[in-house]
């Protein structure tokens, strides 16, 4: 088997047991919790994203991983995680929180987007060993963080659906 047909079937297989890790474990708990500490749970996750900057480490990743996909890759991990962070440190401020809730969840998701369509476009799964040490983080981290961002949306239109209309 090919090092791009491993990666391709590794990149599909990472959901999957974080989807049936998700819905028995994390999704019960986090869909019961109030509003305000469900997204502090998911923004927790997200504040470590500022690993991504790893992908611009030489050594740690090939010298020619393609600097289109490494670039895009940690910046996008970066802004995501600062976003979150800078949530964590607004939630007792509602007015400051709230958007940054939805900012970091918004660039996470452009960013995990961007990533895979990086990875198509500049065939990342034919290039699969310049991930070096970085190859786990699209297989096994990239799954979990997608599939947070799903659920912070989802928690986000039922929070405003039960919202009481203003008189």
């Amino acid at each position: 088997m090919s090092p791009a047909m491993i990666l391709n079937i590794q990149l599909g297989l990472g959901y999957v047991p974080w989807l049936l890790c998700f819905a028995a474990y994390i999704w019960p708990r986090v869909r019961s919790m109030e509003p305000v500490d469900a997204q502090r749970a998911i923004a927790t996750l997200h504040s470590f994203r500022f690993f991504g900057l790893v992908f611009l480490v030489p050594g740690v990743v090939g010298p020619d991983l393609a600097p289109g996909f490494a670039s895009f890759a940690a910046y996008g991990d970066f802004a995501t995680g600062l976003l979150a962070m800078l949530a964590l440190l607004a939630v007792k401020r509602p007015a400051i929180f709230w958007p940054l809730v939805v900012a970091f969840n918004v660039v996470g998701v452009v960013d995990l987007a961007g990533d895979y369509y990086h990875g198509v476009v500049l065939d990342l799964p034919g290039h699969a060993g310049q991930l070096g040490a970085t190859y786990a983080i699209p297989v096994i981290y990239v799954p979990l963080l997608m599939i947070t961002h799903v659920a912070a949306f989802y928690l986000l239109a039922r929070s405003r659906r039960h919202q009481p209309a203003a008189a």
